[in-house]
């Protein structure tokens, strides 16, 4: 019996934030250069896009910064949620200044529709755009793919992935992909039919893109910080170790809460075989958190509850 692959590592989690920053910082000076000189409102989303992007990076990095802390008085289980919060932070970010700004911008330009310039450098900046994003977005696959369960797609373990900072990135950049294909849709739609109602509409449609990526994030960072099992499937595989130690007669109730990406809380109300001495259920506690760990490093701290089993079980 094997545990769920291990999170990736917190140097894996900012390799891909670094990776997405280098990517966005760059793209977003180059869109909106492009924006003002061509007049685009596709590009100037797209820009807005990426500047947000580069800010949500740096606060995701703080996340991790402040996760990274020791335990103290004040939080004896240690800072670990803070990369869910300020992963919910990027999602209204995400929301409100790109969505919403992308959104204006593109009702706006509908109603007083300029005529838009040239757009070879727009489809330049698009291109130069979608290989550094596509950079970025194999990065955070990458990491993903770290801890895939065979026989499942990349979406259940985007869906699956306890590391707030890799799938945040990954859902990102995979609105950022899909944004530059909207982008370049609607300026070559608008050139070719000379209809400049066209990339406004294609401004409008990215900023929704954005709302449905920041809902996404929303939901996958709110149910982790609220405090989100390791899952019904991983909790069965832990209650069968647990029934299969020789000194345990009946396993009650089992509890998790992820602490962070790598951090998992586990109570287990068990009964011990009856007529244990104090220091054989010492004894067979420690080696069932040796074998706790062993089946998932993540899980460091267990806790044994026989009041719990007694109302788990009556």
């Amino acid at each position: 019996m094997t545990a769920n692959k291990e999170t990736p590592p917190a140097g894996d989690s900012r390799k891909v934030i670094y990776a997405a920053i280098v990517a966005n910082l760059g793209i977003a000076t180059a869109k909106f250069v492009v924006a003002a000189l061509t007049g685009s409102a596709a590009m100037l989303a797209e820009g807005i896009h990426s500047a947000v992007d580069t800010g949500n990076e740096l606060l995701l990095l703080v996340g991790e910064k402040v996760a990274a802390r020791k335990p103290d008085a004040r939080h004896p289980f240690g800072y670990g949620k803070a990369v869910y919060f300020w992963a919910l932070i990027v999602a209204l970010s995400v929301f409100s200044l790109g969505g919403g700004l992308s959104i204006y911008h593109g009702i706006h330009s509908l109603r007083e529709p300029a005529p838009a310039g040239d757009p070879f450098w727009n489809y330049v900046v698009l291109g130069v755009a979608f290989v550094f994003e596509g950079y970025s977005w194999n990065v955070s696959r990458r990491a993903l793919n770290s801890s895939r369960q065979p026989g499942t797609t990349l979406w259940q373990t985007v869906k699956a992935s306890k590391d707030a900072s890799v799938f945040t990135v990954f859902i990102e950049d995979t609105a950022a992909l899909l944004g530059i294909v909207v982008a370049a849709g609607g300026i070559l739609l608008g050139q070719l039919l000379a209809n400049p109602t066209i990339d406004p509409i294609a401004s409008i449609l990215i900023g929704l893109l954005l709302v449905g990526a920041a809902f996404t994030l929303a939901r996958q960072t709110g149910g982790l910080l609220v405090g989100e099992s390791v899952g019904v499937e991983q909790t069965g595989k832990l209650k069968e170790l647990f029934a299969a130690d020789p000194d345990i007669e009946k396993v009650g109730q089992l509890m998790t809460m992820q602490l962070g990406p790598d951090d998992v809380l586990l109570t287990a109300a068990v009964r011990f075989r009856r007529g244990m001495r104090i220091d054989e259920v010492d004894v067979a506690i420690e080696r069932l958190q040796a074998t706790v760990a062993a089946f998932d490093p993540a899980i460091s701290r267990v806790y044994f509850e026989a009041a719990a089993f007694r109302r788990s079980t009556g």
